[in-house]
């Protein structure tokens, strides 16, 4: 008789048991709750709910965030209003973004947001970006220059087209 096998798992199952499921990060939960909160004063407010208390939210969220995220966002949302006058200022997620008839357009994540080493701009597939098969939604930015700021205010425009 041959030596007992020992009982072998799937690579599956030993993989299941190496990682273990974490679930949210704690900056995702807060994202999430953010966002909650986003569409409770949005159901309080209704249909009075306007630009201003749009624009006032993202600039205050805008100014509770740590240098270099502030002055970027700020001169994001310079370049956006000057650029898209169209689109309304909002929070989504917690984040500064501004929308076109209800639906967000573009959005700036700071750096701190998720613990990341750059901030994002980035758009929505409510953009009108496409550009063959294949074309980029989001960019990472460490600062601006005029050559961003310039290349920032065209991309908004035509994704507002």
């Amino acid at each position: 008789m041959s030596p007992k096998k020992g009982t072998q798992k799937s690579a599956k199952s030993t993989t299941a048991i190496n990682k273990k499921f974490r679930g949210f990060t704690d900056e995702e939960r807060a994202a999430m709750k953010e966002r909650i909160q986003e569409l409770k004063a949005a159901a309080r407010r209704g249909a009075r709910g306007d630009k201003a208390d749009g624009e006032s939210a993202v600039l205050a969220k805008i100014a509770a965030m740590r240098e270099p995220d502030r002055a970027m966002g700020k001169r994001l949302h310079a370049i956006i209003k000057a650029g898209a006058p169209a689109l309304s200022p909002r929070l989504w997620y917690g984040m500064p973004a501004y929308a076109k008839n209800g639906k967000v357009v573009c959005f700036f994540q700071s750096a701190q947001k998720f613990k990341t080493r750059y901030a994002t701009f980035g758009f929505s597939d409510k953009a009108n970006l496409d550009e063959g098969a294949m074309w980029p939604v989001a960019f990472a930015l460490q600062e601006l220059t005029a050559t961003e700021e310039a290349r920032i205010g065209a991309l908004v425009k035509r994704a507002v087209s």
